[in-house]
């Protein structure tokens, strides 16, 4: 598996960043701050996914314009494809969220999400808010406008569909929608005892020149966001590069621009702008009572700022501070005093940070913290308190000596899994459950472990929180910052997704246990109706933290084809059942990341034969397929190029291309004669789909075929079979239209066109109100073997235990050894 390396300058403050959980005190930051501080305006831009926003605009709106900046994306980008590995679905989704927090690190925007679950590419909109459910997604965005309070909201794409995707396009309606909702009482009622109805300026659509799509047009309203930042040292189209290069798993990778670059605006709702995107909305202090004062008060802080001496300024900014806590408007008062809050403690040298003494925690247990503080420039400091999860430690305004480090111990009990909130329970296709109103919006769980302290400045009591973490140290990278994670006592990971059963025979089920703290109890497997299930259980004793053990169940079908089902593993740790495993998804270029799926698997009873048992696999841009096969009992090894150009390849059954792989791996426009040659001297060469631009090579097979950008989304699209004799319709296993029930998201993607009269054209499908299109599967002879081309969503389907597919996929495996090819 690829690891990415980011290598990028963090300007901003957020929720977590790698170097330090504190942010960034540096004078160019100080000043950005300064300016920051004397507007007061917000924008909120939208769209559907991870990397559909405007990273230039954002940046620019944030960082020169000093407007609060946010950008809600409807979705986390489940549904994508993944560059980087084989993690899919929520796995993905969780990657994603994470490359748009580091992205907005850099542009100084914030991040938000609705509910909604990236379920795929989608033709139009009804079908997508069909899935999502409209209702509740509205509700989120509606929320989000309440809570934000934006004066202007852009969206990325039209109501009209040029965006192209389904999902675009219903993130413009559902904008479209909530400027008007949010500002209604009647809708939503329920969180008006969080927020007030808001009613933005107007909506506006950032119109687009998207290769042949170009949507702007010289009489619209355009500013210039190429612009240069001194304090910075950067252009917007600088650090929109910068930013936009952390979507690695997508392979967004962006070269800086720099220079005179417009974007173009056309008004959807509200009164058009004129002269500039906030017309007719007061962004100055004038918005608030005593803003003229505070203004004042800031423009003489500004001027008198000693970058020599950034402390001087400390007093100012606490009386300044007495003034913004008195402002009415209780919006900007908390905004603008977390800024003061801020600006005070980078002007006064004030850093603090605190460290959990491990990774990871048992629910229950207490976690031992190491907070440390430091004054840089004097000793006026006083520390008050440091508190978690409500367990306060008072210091009683103990004196900080000037730029002394101070390590204070304190403790806390882990009181929550840190689970991500949207995969606490089970959820639809369309979208995830959200626990509660206050986690609506949040790209994080809200509640994680965060220390408070409290410092006394000049007099005035102010409160600071920062996110705890486990901080350590390598030899090459130096400091390394990660989240901590609270488990459960003991987690069980089932070692395989699903157990495939072509008969009674019974079937090893090893679950992995691991113990997070000393521990007593049993793990058992839950009753399932036609099947048997042996021993009942298994206990244990005497466990301590880091241990680890697997323990061995026997299942076998009870009767005569019990169908699918799940199975469901319970561990009992003193007297309390636990059904997570744990599961770490780790890349250079964002967090580790922890979650604890349901310790289940599938129990799948399908008539299943298998004809061959050695797979070649040629490795694409991340799949499970390989894990799949190996779950049937293929050998399955993964090739590397000295064994395609210099090895025998005579001895695979089958050799497999894995997803993207004519698109990520330049090698195989060099494998390609010798895997060709395999396939003239009786192999069988099975590609899966490749997106049809940048390809490494112009022809994948013998003959000439072309993947286009054509699928098939409905993964209930009915399938006509247009060559039933082919032997991948019939050995080693017949196939049927029931083999195509159950398949989940999509059918296939990027089907091929432009097919050569030597392939056989096995099948044919189409989405509702479009043309049937048969290139989804072609197979054809070339010398004594077999090649095939597939666009099904193999890689969708064998991971989530779709009988038919497997039948189909071993099929294609599958080369009768006597039989003519078509």
């Amino acid at each position: 598996m690829n690891r990415i390396k980011l290598i990028a300058t963090l300007l901003f403050v957020a929720p977590f960043a790698f170097a330090q959980t504190a942010p960034p005190t540096d004078i160019a930051s100080i000043q950005q701050n300064f300016k920051k501080l004397d507007v007061l305006g917000s924008v909120l831009y939208v769209a559907a996914h991870p990397d559909d926003e405007n990273t230039r605009l954002l940046a620019y709106l944030a960082q020169e314009k000093h407007y609060r900046t946010g950008y809600l994306s409807m979705t986390r980008g489940d549904g994508g494809q993944n560059l980087l590995g084989n993690e899919q679905s929520e796995l993905l989704g969780l990657i994603r969220t994470q490359e748009l927090l580091a992205a907005r690190k850099v542009d100084g925007a914030e991040q938000f999400f609705t509910r909604a679950n990236d379920f795929g590419f989608s033709k139009g909109p009804d079908e997508t808010l069909k899935i999502w459910d409209k209702e509740k997604v509205l509700s989120d965005v509606v929320w989000v406008i309440r809570k934000f309070r934006p004066d202007v909201i852009i969206c990325r794409f039209p109501t009209t569909g040029e965006g192209g995707h389904g999902h675009h396009t219903s993130s413009a309606i559902l904008a479209q929608e909530a400027f008007a909702a949010a500002a209604d009482p009647k809708r939503f009622p329920e969180q008006l005892q969080f927020v007030q109805p808001w009613q933005a300026k107007r909506l506006l659509w950032n119109t687009f020149n998207f290769g042949t799509t170009n949507t702007t047009s010289p009489d619209q309203f355009k500013i210039d966001v190429g612009v240069y930042n001194p304090t910075l040292g950067k252009g917007y189209g600088e650090l929109a590069a910068e930013s936009r290069s952390n979507h690695k798993t997508q392979g967004f990778g962006s070269a800086r621009q720099r220079g005179e670059s417009f974007e173009y605006f056309k008004t959807i709702l509200g009164d058009a702008p004129q002269k500039d995107l906030f017309d007719g909305i007061n962004t100055s202090w004038k918005r608030v009572n005593d803003g003229e004062a505070i203004n004042a008060g800031i423009n003489i802080i500004r001027k008198s700022f000693d970058a020599d001496n950034p402390e001087q300024s400390v007093p100012a900014l606490i009386k300044l501070l007495g003034r913004v806590e008195k402002i009415s408007d209780t919006y900007w008062r908390a905004q603008k005093t977390k800024e003061l809050d801020n600006l005070i403690a980078a002007c006064a040298g004030l850093w603090f940070e605190s460290y959990a003494a491990e990774p990871s925690y048992a629910l229950g247990d207490s976690i031992h913290i190491r907070s440390q503080v430091l004054d840089r420039y004097n000793d006026k400091i006083k520390l008050n308190s440091i508190s978690i999860n409500q367990t306060e430690k008072s210091f009683n305004s103990q004196a900080i000596p000037a730029n002394q480090l101070q390590t204070l111990n304190t403790s806390a009990l882990a009181n929550k899994i840190t689970q991500p909130y949207w995969l606490e329970t089970a959820h639809s296709i369309g979208a995830y459950n959200i626990p509660g109103q206050q986690f609506v919006g949040n790209p994080e769980n809200p509640d994680l472990p965060t220390v408070a302290f409290e410092f006394i400045i000049e007099g005035k009591p102010i409160r600071f929180e920062r996110r705890l973490v486990y901080k350590y140290v390598t030899p090459v990278n130096g400091e390394i910052y990660q989240p901590i994670e609270i488990t459960p006592p003991v987690t069980a990971n089932i070692t395989s997704q699903d157990y495939i059963f072509n008969n009674s025979s019974p079937q090893s089920v090893q679950i992995k246990l691991k113990s997070y703290t000393k521990s007593n109890g049993n793990i058992s497997i839950k009753p399932i109706a036609g099947w048997k299930i042996s021993p009942d259980k298994f206990d244990f004793s005497d466990k301590n933290k880091g241990d680890e053990w697997t323990v061995t169940f026997s299942v076998s079908p009870a009767g005569q084809h019990p169908g699918t089902t799940v199975l469901d593993a319970v561990v009992t740790v003193n007297g309390k059942p636990f059904s997570l495993g744990i599961q770490h998804i780790k890349y250079d270029h964002i967090p580790n990341i922890t979650l604890f799926p349901p310790s289940q698997a599938k129990l799948i009873d399908v008539n299943l034969k298998i004809a061959g048992k050695k797979i070649g696999y040629i490795e694409g841009a991340g799949d499970l397929v390989p894990e799949a096969l190996r779950q049937v009992g293929y050998d399955v090894h993964e090739l590397t190029e000295k064994e395609i150009m210099n090895g025998d390849l005579a001895g695979y059954d089958a050799i497999v291309t894995g997803v993207r792989a004519y698109n990520v791996n330049e090698r195989l426009a060099i494998e390609q004669p010798k895997l060709l040659e395999y396939v003239k001297n009786g192999g069988n060469l099975v590609v899966q789909y490749n997106n049809n631009n940048g390809l490494v090579t112009k022809q994948i097979g013998p003959y000439p075929f072309k993947p286009i950008n054509q699928r098939v989304t409905d993964e209930n699209a009915k399938i006509t079979i247009l060559d039933k004799q082919n032997p991948v319709l019939n050995y080693p296993n017949a196939i049927t239209q029931d083999d195509f029930n159950g398949w989940i998201q999509e059918r296939g993607l990027y089907f091929v066109g432009d097919i050569a009269p030597d392939y056989k054209q096995v099948l044919q499908m189409n989405d509702p109100g479009e043309t049937p299109n048969n290139g989804a599967l072609i197979t054809g002879n070339y010398g004594e073997g077999r090649f095939i081309y597939t666009s099904l969503a193999f890689f969708r389907q064998l991971p989530a235990g779709v009988p038919g597919a497997y039948k189909l996929f071993i099929n294609l495996l599958s080369k009768p050894k006597t039989q003519a090819i078509p």
